[in-house]
């Protein structure tokens, strides 16, 4: 197995952000990693030679095994966070039948100050894990605004 300090696509040790798998084959940063499912290697950006034909065998194998990995851990990210949206959408709909405000800023804090830590705990950018936490917040407050008012038209 060939290793690099340089590859790490859970951003984890370099402190670089989540989603900067340099060698996924797409530089277009966190979340988009739209060639991950391409092993074939026919597309992309593999390296100094810029295609994909002068790559040695043992290290397209290194990358398709790695890109594996990356889509097995980008299926669970997003299972995870279907899960994670079917309990808030059930807190929605609890703060809706008790005319609580959708968002909570003293929650929103905590929660925030939590998953900093673990970034840290994890060599994560905690910084990156701040605004991965923010994008989840604002969809959930979106989801909870949207909940109130459906909750308030039907009464």
């Amino acid at each position: 197995m060939t290793t690099s300090n340089t590859d790490n696509s859970s951003g984890a040790g370099d402190k670089r952000g989540a989603g900067t798998d340099s060698d996924a084959g797409d530089n277009s940063g966190a979340g988009d990693n739209s060639s991950a499912g391409n092993s074939t290697g026919s597309t992309g950006s593999t390296g100094s030679t810029g295609s994909t034909g002068g790559i040695d065998p043992a290290v397209r194998a290194d990358l398709d095994r790695l890109r594996e990995s990356i889509d097995n851990i980008d299926a669970a990210v997003v299972h995870m966070l279907a899960e994670r949206f079917k309990c808030t959408q059930q807190v929605g709909h609890l703060k809706a039948a008790h005319q609580l405000p959708p968002a909570d800023p003293s929650r929103e804090a905590q929660q925030i100050a939590r998953l900093r830590r673990l970034a840290e705990n994890a060599n994560l950018d905690p910084a990156f894990a701040e605004k991965l936490l923010n994008f989840i917040i604002a969809e959930v407050i979106r989801h909870h605004e949207r909940i109130a008012e459906d909750t308030n038209t039907r009464e």
